[in-house]
């Protein structure tokens, strides 16, 4: 008898690994950039605290390629994001606005391709 139990995958694929490490890249640009213009450009340690450790925290989760990580990180850029925006309509740091919401936009895109990657690969293997 032979039993039709599909065999569960063990490896990510090429492009899951690719949009792993893009993600922990961007995840760790942006939070050398907050740090930078927070910490040492405002002399706010303690705010710069505050607004890394939501991404700290996710460091960890994207490197086990926790998919549970990705989806809330991904929910949670979006609050970096409209804050770089609205220092970019203020006029407040302009590049450093622009760099920061192109960051969090660039984490959002990789975040959600692992998402999606890996939900395919969820269902064409059931």
């Amino acid at each position: 008898m032979t039993s039709a139990t599909p065999l569960l995958r063990t490896q990510a694929s090429a492009r899951e690994r690719a949009s792993r490490s893009f993600s922990l890249m961007l995840c760790a640009a942006l939070v050398a950039l907050l740090l930078f213009r927070e910490g040492l450009l405002l002399d706010a340690w303690i705010w710069a605290a505050i607004k890394t450790l939501p991404l700290l925290a996710a460091l960890p989760g994207l490197w086990r390629y926790r998919l549970y990580t990705y989806r809330w990180l991904a929910l949670a850029v979006w609050l970096y994001a409209g804050e770089a925006a609205l220092h970019l309509g203020e006029g407040r740091d302009p590049l450093l606005a622009a760099l920061r919401l192109l960051l969090a936009i660039g984490l959002f895109g990789t975040l959600s391709a692992q998402i999606h990657l890996r939900l395919a690969a969820a269902k064409s293997a059931s």
